[in-house]
């Protein structure tokens, strides 16, 4: 808990929306704000999966695209001529 909020604070605020909202419908907005945080978690862990994948594809092509530029011993003595023959 902050340092600012202390118990009293929390208690005006409980009192207050217990005037406010009654005590019926109290326990279906905790309910509510319940299922709202859930719902919010849930879509920003869908989206870290989202952009973790997409980053991670991103450097895959990269990578592959690093190796078919890269040239192997037998081109290098070749002078990157792939059909093996010298020139």
């Amino acid at each position: 808990m902050p340092g600012w909020i202390g118990p009293w604070e929390i208690a005006v605020v409980a009192v207050v929306a217990l005037i406010v909202f009654g005590p019926k419908r109290l326990p279906e907005l905790g309910s509510s704000l319940g299922r709202a945080i859930t719902g919010f978690k849930k879509g920003m862990k869908e989206t870290e999966d989202e952009v973790r994948d997409a980053v991670a594809e991103e450097s895959e092509a990269e990578s592959a695209e690093d190796r078919a530029g890269q040239k192997t011993p037998d081109q290098e003595k070749t002078g990157g001529n792939d059909t093996g023959q010298e020139k």
